[in-house]
């Protein structure tokens, strides 16, 4: 009996393909970059699954071209606004996705950033490599305290509370703001819901972990910065989108604020001719907030489960279009 074709748009884990490659006919897009558009339209071609990563535009054209075979897409994150979710529930085709998975290493990752920027680690790395440690000096790379301090948090969901759990043990105060209260979190965890702009103006850091949607794109320009502590961090694990670039270079600039880590950015990559790269005040890592050997492994395990369900015909462990199983 023939295999089902299924077509992988990146190399995952070894764990998550040892398991499609027992049910399934394996074919894996084998460069770094994703494939152009033109070559993922043919390569989707008669596939019945497809495994996509957030930097795979899964459009309409996308799944038509895969043709009435396509049964499941299977996406290698948490986030799929890449995936064109209307289309493929009109068509039935089920979208996979990995919560919950990276919540606590997002998190990790979120506070490593934030105590990079505070405490000025990567500038002081810079400075022992370039051989610039001459002695202990009383005001040599002041940065700012963490414990203590007042933390405001952009969306509280799962991993803004794993990031405010974190918190707790830097005796911080807790700002949160959410599209909704949250109560029980608040009793739990000892936070604070505070409106959008009480949080700019009250935060010694600020740590967004919300969605991109046309309310939260750009939600942080010039105005917002300006509303800031001139002491404050920004941290941005979620979505590029969210920042200004070109407003979070004039805060930086200009010790609007005091400095950001960005694990994401507009576009990924940032352009190496980006003026941000010039500035000691901004640590930055390439989009690698669930980038640990747990984490990206167990991601292939449920994008595999996931894919296999679809093919079986059988509910998605995790899925992004549960609306897809009332036609």
């Amino acid at each position: 009996m023939q295999k089902p074709k299924i077509f992988l748009t990146r190399r995952i884990p070894q764990a998550g393909i040892d398991l499609l490659v027992k049910e399934t006919d394996v074919q894996v897009w084998p460069d770094e970059l994703p494939p152009a558009f033109e070559v993922l339209l043919e390569s989707v071609r008669g596939a019945a699954g497809l495994v996509t990563l957030l930097s795979d535009k899964i459009d309409k054209q996308v799944i038509q071209a895969a043709g009435p075979s396509l049964k499941v897409i299977s996406q290698y994150a948490v986030g799929v606004d890449n995936i064109d979710l209307e289309v493929a529930t009109r068509l039935g085709i089920a979208v996979g996705h990995t919560p919950g998975v990276l919540t606590e290493t997002t998190a990790d990752l979120a506070w490593v950033l934030l105590m990079a920027a505070a405490r000025r680690v990567v500038e002081g790395d810079r400075s022992v490599r370039k051989g610039l440690w001459k002695t202990w000096g009383p005001t040599t790379f002041l940065g700012y305290d963490i414990h203590g301090a007042t933390l405001g948090i952009l969306g509280l969901g799962r991993i803004g509370q794993a990031v405010a759990r974190r918190a707790t043990g830097f005796g911080m105060r807790i700002l949160y703001t959410d599209l909704k209260r949250k109560p029980e979190v608040e009793s739990e965890l000892g936070v604070e819901f505070a409106l959008f702009e009480q949080m700019l103006r009250e935060a010694d850091f600020v740590t967004l972990h919300t969605y991109l949607s046309p309310e939260t794109y750009h939600l942080f320009g010039d105005r917002q910065f300006k509303m800031m502590k001139p002491n404050a961090i920004l941290v941005n694990t979620a979505r590029g989108a969210i920042v200004d670039l070109e407003a979070l270079y004039r805060a930086l600039r200009d010790k609007t604020i005091a400095g950001a880590g960005l694990d994401v950015t507009e576009p990924e990559p940032i352009p190496m001719d980006s003026p941000l790269l010039g500035l000691d005040n901004l640590v930055i890592t390439p989009h690698i907030a669930s980038a640990s050997y747990q984490t990206r492994t167990r991601m292939a395990v449920m994008t595999a489960e996931n894919l296999l369900a679809g093919l079986k015909g059988e509910r998605l462990p995790y899925c992004a279009n549960p609306g897809v199983y009332k036609s």
